[in-house]
Parts: structure tokens; C-alpha cells; sequence
């Protein structure tokens, strides 16, 4: 069966995508999915960097604001969901234009990677949360040492989602992960920067920016609201201010956090999307934004014909 063809933007965080994918949809009638681990949540605006409807600049967007940080959402529940997005956007003959950072979204929706589908176990959750990360980063490594080390030690939400797949199943985690086939014909591109000083400063100014819109007062409404919630201890944007609003740290040393682990999550989306070697890469300092998005429209329609 001939598969359907879309357009994939991806690359690390500050590098330009969301712009570049409305730009793009723009000229070939397309509507954005976003892919994105946090714009999925509709507490998180600011430190998600969530496209506002200026930005949005008339194009549909879809899988913002689709869950709450109070409700489990797992990776497969995004691949089904933005399977049945892609469905109806192709039902109205238009082009399906993904842009976001999550790797492990990219990689179940569209590549070869099948995640088990296990169901949030509540009690399950609540019991494992009881216990520090220390511990349940040695669990994990006892059940299922490949996974283990896939995760990063200090990433609770995803050890304890580990740990209920592997409990539920009775298996290692990593057993019960099948290869598939892509269901769809893609165009990657990624942004990146061969000078990482260059993406650096671009990802300082964006914190900087997020600063002056408003972000230390939204994470403090939602630490006020829900507490030492998981999605906001493991959420690049709310995380680092949670010292300061308990009052064991300043202002300053807070933001300078947020530089600090954003430059940091940058190297890892990097690592991760350069193991794709189907991504044609744009260097952002050397490319201008005219010219990356007529390679992406020209490419897409070389595709076409």
C-alpha cells in the first residue's frame, strides 16, 4: 500500500522549528502537530515555549493543550492520537507538517519503535513515587538494566513509568519493545549549529524572553496550585524555580539553572536526532530562514512528483 507523505521538523530546543514549520505550512496548504513532551499539558505555556496565536499566525496546530499534569499520558497515547490527527488532516487533502524536540515521540509515531501498551496503574504510581529516585533507579537497573540505562537517573517520571510496564508485564521493559514499520513516507529535517556557542546564546535569549513574558509567575501559580507535582519536578521551564520558591535559593542562581539544563537537554535532543540518518540538517547560523524553507518546500515537492 502506498504511504502517506508528510513533513517532519525537529532538531534541539531555541533552534527555530515551530517558525519555520508555519512558514512552511503556510505555502503547501498544511496544518502542525506539534511534538512535544510539554505543549501537550495545558498548565505549561511559557516554559514549554507553547507557539501563541500570533506565532501560530493562522495555522492549525494540533496536540496542544490535550492533557493535564494531573493525568497520565504516555508516548503511545501521543502516537495514537496523532495518528488519528494525520488521518483526518490527509481526509481534507492537506499536508501533515510535524515540528517539535521529543525524540521518543518522533520515534514511536514515525520510525520503528513499538512501546507496549500497559495502562497507567495508579496505586502503583503512588506507591513507587513514595520512594526517592536513588532507589528506583537501582530498581529499574535490577528489572531491566537495558532500560536503565536509556533513562537518565534523575528523570522520576520515566523510571516510574519503567517500572509499571516492567511490573505489569512481568518482563524487562525492553523485552516487550517491538521494531515495526514506519507507516508513513517522511521528509526529515533538522536544525542544528555547527558553532554550539551560536545555538547556546540563542537558547540563553529564549529563556531571557521567557523570563520578561511572565514564566517565574506561571510556575509559581502552578507550584501554589499542585505542589511538588511529577510533570513540574521533571519539566525544564518549572523544575529550577522550585529552590527559590521555597525560599533556599535566589532568583539569579534559578535562571541561570534553566540556562544551564536547557543547554544541557540541547546536546542530549541532538545525540538523539543524529542517530536518524534520514534528517537532512540545516545549519541555522549559516542558512537563512528563506532558504531553509524553500529546500523543505522544493524537496517536498520533488517528493510529490
Amino acid at each position: 500500500m502506498k504511504k502517506q507523505k508528510l513533513i517532519a521538523i525537529t532538531g534541539p530546543s531555541a533552534s527555530g522549528k515551530s517558525k519555520l514549520a508555519v512558514a512552511v505550512a503556510k505555502e503547501i496548504n498544511g496544518e502542525i502537530i506539534s511534538v512535544d513532551s510539554r505543549q501537550i499539558y495545558k498548565e505549561l505555556n511559557i516554559g514549554s515555549a507553547k507557539p501563541t496565536i500570533r506565532e501560530q499566525d493562522g495555522i492549525k496546530h494540533h496536540l496542544i493543550d490535550i492533557a493535564s499534569i494531573t493525568e497520565p499520558f504516555t508516548a503511545a497515547d501521543f502516537s495514537d492520537r496523532a495518528d488519528e490527527v494525520i488521518n483526518d488532516i490527509l481526509k481534507r487533502n492537506k499536508v501533515p507538517v510535524l515540528a517539535g524536540g521529543t525524540g521518543l515521540y518522533f520515534r514511536v509515531l514515525l520510525q520503528d519503535f513499538d512501546l507496549p501498551r500497559v495502562a497507567p496503574d495508579e496505586e502503583l504510581r503512588k506507591t513507587l513515587n513514595q520512594k526517592d529516585t536513588v532507589e528506583l533507579y537501582e530498581m529499574l537497573s535490577e528489572l531491566d538494566k537495558i532500560s536503565a540505562e536509556k533513562i537518565h537517573r534523575n528523570n522520576k517520571v520515566k523510571i516510574i513509568r519503567a517500572l509499571e510496564v516492567c511490573m505489569t508485564l512481568k518482563i524487562p521493559m525492553s523485552s516487550a519493545q517491538r521494531k515495526k514499520e514506519g507507516k508513513y513516507e517522511v521528509l526529515w529535517f533538522g536544525l542544528n549549529s555547527d558553532n554550539r556557542d551560536f545555538l547556546y546564546e540563542r537558547i540563553n535569549k529564549r529563556t531571557d524572553e521567557m523570563i520578561n513574558a511572565g514564566l517565574v509567575n506561571e510556575a509559581e501559580k502552578l507550584y501554589e496550585k499542585y505542589g511538588e507535582n511529577n510533570i513540574l519536578l521533571n519539566t525544564i521551564g518549572y523544575q529550577e524555580f522550585i529552590e527559590y520558591f521555597k525560599g533556599a535559593e535566589n532568583l539569579e542562581t534559578s535562571i541561570n539553572k534553566l540556562k544551564q539544563n536547557t543547554r544541557r537537554y540541547a546536546k542530549r535532543q541532538i545525540s538523539w536526532f543524529k542517530a536518524n540518518k534520514n534528517i537532512e540538517w540545516f545549519d541555522i547560523e549559516k542558512l537563512t530562514f528563506n532558504e531553509m524553507k524553500e529546500k523543505i518546500i522544493n524537496k517536498y515537492n520533488k517528493m510529490l512528483n
